[in-house]
């Protein structure tokens, strides 16, 4: 592709970007009176244009049915979650009988360890990415000390080599080998949020069940964002957020896959809620909990309807669209958007910043970021004044995300002239 920074350029992209339309099913927040160059849809997605309309169905049957709502709505309450389930399988690469939507993300991966983090004097050490999510590296030490660990001797974390940003497969896949019989638990994100970096998911799932490990993998930067074949790579389970790159609103449900060697095993320990129970048995109020088949048998509560309903306006869009035609755009953003920084960084004398991104599409996502070398949040809050919506990280990164189904090349085109402004 012979890139231009240029105006004309940007719209004939956008001119023949088949994609281009479903920018309208979103609203884009302004500032200063114009739309925003808005890159932060790897932490919070726009909102569908259709969100209102599914959430005000469900609070029109809430009025009309009151608690019959869960039998006789327009979508029945009873079983909402299993309207998410087919489009959720589609994005992860999964059979829907292996996915369910509940809970938050962090309290689906804490349920996810009580079945598959199940250490031994021997066997109780976990594997992961050095600079995890927080979250992530919450549920870890707190997993660790409640079996009665030291989590500094539990976690192992591989990290970047001296003077590199990102992690080499052949690192992650060496230290698995090494920590063998004593590992019990590779837990690694599909995305790195710092940088961009989408794994081996693959090669790493076969390299812990080689040693006897379980894999779990946190999906959060990955569900909507690239190729995911959670069943063909026999993880053992993961789980993603909503609000990210699938666009369901502030702090809405998760999804999570039980691979279905595991979805079929009723003796698989794990913590038990009434709507995991056995559907058919669920309203006898009996004792002794029966799982339902599948990942729906790690259910705890009933579902969050009006929440759900904004998740179903975004899967309804992803469902149409697909995840073949959506990486084939963000990839073209994203060489698009590292065009631009490098033009302006040879013509701008003030302009010292390095991407710390893979620069292979395969290894990377919908985000770009970028280390600020001697420039600060200055410029970050500069840019912010400009109308461009982007993500600070400590100490000096700015993370950006053109999310193919509602960012355009012409966003990249302004963004790359309030950049040239700010410097």
């Amino acid at each position: 592709m012979n890139w231009e920074f240029s105006e004309d350029f940007a719209r004939k992209m956008d001119h023949k970007d088949p994609l281009a339309d479903y920018r309208n099913n979103f609203y884009i927040p302004e500032v200063n009176n114009e739309e925003s160059v808005y890159f932060t849809g790897n932490s919070l997605g726009l909102q569908p244009k259709t969100a209102r309309t599914f959430i005000n169905q469900e609070l029109d049957d809430w009025a009309k049915y009151g608690v019959e709502g869960h039998f006789d709505g327009k979508t029945p309450w009873f079983d909402y979650h299993k309207s998410l389930t087919k489009a959720s399988a589609k994005i992860v690469g999964a059979k829907e009988s292996e996915i369910v939507v509940m809970n938050g993300l962090t309290t689906n991966l804490h349920l996810m360890w009580a079945s598959f983090y199940r250490p031994t004097k021997e066997r109780y050490k976990i594997i992961c990415e050095a600079k995890a999510f927080p979250s992530d590296q919450y549920v870890m030490e707190s997993q660790a000390k409640f079996h009665g660990f030291n989590p500094n001797e539990a976690i192992v974390e591989v990290a970047p080599r001296e003077g590199e940003h990102t992690i080499r497969t052949e690192d992650i896949l060496k230290k698995i080998e090494e920590l063998g019989d004593s590992l019990a638990l590779v837990f690694w994100g599909g995305v790195n949020y710092y940088t961009g970096q989408v794994f081996d998911m693959e090669s790493i799932c076969a390299a812990g069940h080689k040693v006897g490990a379980k894999v779990g993998l946190d999906l959060a930067h990955a569900a909507g964002n690239v190729e995911l074949k959670l069943h063909e790579w026999g993880v053992d389970f993961a789980a993603w957020c909503s609000y990210k790159y699938l666009n369901s609103g502030p702090g809405n449900v998760s999804g999570v896959f039980v691979h279905e060697r595991h979805g079929e095993n009723a003796d698989l320990p794990r913590f038990a809620g009434w709507w995991g129970h056995d559907e058919g048995r669920r309203f006898l109020m009996e004792k002794g909990f029966v799982p339902s088949k599948g990942a729906e048998g790690w259910q705890l509560s009933n579902a969050p309807v009006l929440g759900m309903a904004a998740h179903r306006a975004s899967l309804e869009i992803f469902e149409e669209v697909g995840m073949t035609k959506l990486i084939d755009k963000s990839r073209l953003l994203v060489d698009y958007l590292e065009f631009v920084l490098a033009d302006i960084a040879t013509r701008v004398d003030n302009c010292n910043f390095e991407s710390i991104t893979p620069k292979n599409n395969i290894e990377r996502g919908c985000q770009v970021s970028v280390l600020l070398h001697g420039q600060g949040k200055g410029l970050f809050d500069k840019l912010t004044e400009l109308g461009v919506i982007a993500d600070w990280r400590e100490p000096n990164v700015i993370r950006m995300a053109p999310v193919p189904l509602y960012n355009s090349f012409e966003d990249i085109y302004r963004f790359g002239k309030k950049l040239e402004a700010s410097l």
